[in-house]
């Protein structure tokens, strides 16, 4: 930590943002333009502002202050939260919150944080919408079929749910459309070699090197797995707790969603899928245990893939472990 910085914790909701600094001074602003000038007055080049990362409220505040040259970290909400139970606080309100995120800042080594390219954050608003879009069209296929077990549905409701869902479906088609073309743009061969790995489509190729920068932000596959959150936890205490493997689900669940929907093809087209799902079930272990085995493999397959350039080879074998 520099003895010069001086660390802002802000706490950021829909309205208003609270600001508490390092040498004990407390302000609060209003979350738009104005605001966001109206704080960056009182900042020095020493100012090193931190905040959590609350869905779409602090990204405004965060590229205004990253482009007008201001150190900024967005750190996770449940790091935040665990150190706050450290300290044993007991206040909850819009202050306390900021104040415990600066302390937060002054005992934990910091990241940086740089935002994201225009085009970057163009196609995690697609990904976003998509994963809206088809959530709506499983509502409206449940309701479908809702409506067909009555014993005389309505032909006009009926007709009236199936265009619905007819336009929602053409609407994911050009999104995803649009995704695979910002994606080519920059990374066109990779998104090539990934879709050689059977069991991974073109929108889970496009999703992988968008989250994962080109695979560029992971040094190791288990990195990226773990970010999935398809790592396994372990409870297992002297000779009493023995409490059953399961996956830590502390990860990026529209990732481990689209996997666990390719695990399914990877089963019977991917060799080394197979073999594992296979060896894991034959031992009576859960299907859904060796699914997320598959997600995993298939995971550190795409990293092979990405770190060594080449196309999916079944009869491929590795030395180092984590691309085998």
């Amino acid at each position: 930590m520099n003895k010069n910085t001086i660390y802002w914790g802000i706490d950021i909701s829909k309205a208003v943002f609270d600001v508490f600094s390092s040498s004990g001074e407390f302000y609060q602003f209003d979350n738009n333009k104005d605001g966001f000038k109206k704080f960056f007055k009182i900042l020095s080049q020493d100012s090193h502002c931190v905040m959590e990362a609350t869905g779409y409220y602090h990204q405004q505040l965060a590229y205004f202050l990253y482009e007008k040259g201001i150190a900024v970290s967005v750190e996770n909400p449940l790091s935040v939260k665990r150190f706050g139970q450290m300290q044993l606080s007991k206040v909850k309100t819009d202050k306390a919150d900021a104040k415990l995120i600066c302390a937060y800042a002054q005992n934990v080594e910091l990241e940086l944080w740089e935002g994201e390219s225009k085009k970057l954050r163009e196609c995690f608003q697609i990904i976003r919408l998509i994963d809206s879009y088809f959530k709506h069209s499983t509502a409206l296929k449940n309701k479908i079929h809702g409506e067909k077990t009555l014993g005389n549905p309505s032909s006009y409701v009926v007709r009236s749910l199936k265009r619905s869902l007819k336009s929602l479906q053409k609407e994911i088609k050009q999104l995803e459309d649009k995704l695979t073309e910002l994606v080519q743009k920059d990374h066109q061969e990779l998104l090539t070699k990934i879709e050689t790995i059977p069991g991974i489509g073109r929108r889970t190729a496009s999703m992988l090197i968008v989250l994962t920068g080109g695979f560029t932000r992971f040094e190791r596959a288990s990195q990226l797995c773990s970010f999935a959150g398809i790592t396994p936890i372990i409870r297992e205490s002297g000779s009493s707790v023995r409490g059953k493997a399961r996956i830590s689900k502390m990860g990026n669940q529209k990732l481990r969603n689209l996997l666990f929907l390719c695990s399914f093809t990877a089963c019977q087209h991917n060799k080394a899928c197979r073999e594992i799902y296979e060896r894991i079930t034959a031992k009576g272990k859960p299907k859904k245990l060796a699914l997320m085995a598959v997600c995993n493999k298939l995971l550190k397959q795409a990293f092979a893939i990405a770190e060594s350039g080449l196309v999916y080879d079944e009869n491929f074998r590795s030395k180092k472990p984590e691309l085998s």
